[in-house]
């Protein structure tokens, strides 16, 4: 499985990054993990099209993690060139907030419209695990607050397996998620301590060893963790950058 971070940053696009959106391939079939307010725009500096995608999983409501699907949803009706079938999957309570962001954003243009490409939306509550587009989704609660469940996502495909966080500061889940991944992105937003919900460099440092992955990626750094990236390096993370590939 390929991995291309889109957007590496955190809600401010802290060092001129873009809010969260990584793209999984695996075959022919495409799937992002969170596609954040920016999303959409550094999806096309990639050089890639709306209609690449396959299938969107969102870790949790905040805007930076799903703010750029109307976005997205409006590319692919007028701008995309083929008319390819979408997934949109997300914690219980997406497809109300989704609706809710679409009238906000696009007044009169509802979610629920015909649109000219089959989508399909559904909710993932924590412990479920579901297939879409070709790709094993499991749902793990993690501990974020955003109004809703937050979950981390453990995602199979070609025999290759992906772990992702989402923002969570340090939970049980984050072992469970872990473990067997052959790449583990995991949140790190501060460097010697996090805000609430978020999660420090000093703590992931302190918890590594129970992290049982073949790879680990530090991600969504804010400024503190930032400038502990060369430690991280040195402690043998990986750490996220807009365009970076990584083969799981």
């Amino acid at each position: 499985m390929r991995v291309t971070v889109v957007g590496a940053g955190d809600a401010f696009s802290t060092g001129g990054a873009g809010q969260s959106c990584y793209r999984l391939d695996s075959g022919e079939r495409a799937l992002a993990l969170d596609f954040g307010a920016t999303a959409l725009m550094g999806w096309k500096r990639s050089g890639w099209t709306s209609d690449e995608l396959d299938a969107v999983a969102v870790s949790h409501l905040h805007g930076d993690h799903f703010g750029g699907l109307p976005f997205l949803l409006l590319d692919r009706q007028y701008v995309a060139a083929r008319i390819k079938p979408l997934a949109l999957v997300g914690p219980p309570g997406f497809v109300e907030r989704l609706s809710h962001l679409f009238e906000v954003l696009y007044p009169g243009h509802r979610l629920r419209a015909q649109w000219r490409f089959p989508l399909a939306m559904s909710e993932i509550a924590p412990g479920e695990r579901i297939e879409v587009a070709g790709f094993a989704l499991h749902a793990f609660e993690m501990a974020h607050a955003s109004g809703a469940p937050s979950l981390g996502f453990r995602v199979e495909a070609g025999g290759k397996r992906v772990a992702y966080t989402g923002d969570s500061e340090w939970c049980d889940s984050h072992p469970a998620l872990a473990d067997g991944a052959d790449l583990f992105i995991v949140e790190c937003n501060g460097g010697e301590r996090a805000a609430r919900g978020h999660l420090a460099w000093t703590t992931l440092a302190a918890e590594a060893g129970r992290l049982k992955a073949r790879r680990i990626m530090a991600t969504h750094l804010g400024a503190a963790a930032a400038a502990r990236a060369n430690e991280m390096r040195a402690a043998g993370f990986d750490v996220a950058a807009d365009g970076l590939v990584v083969d799981a």
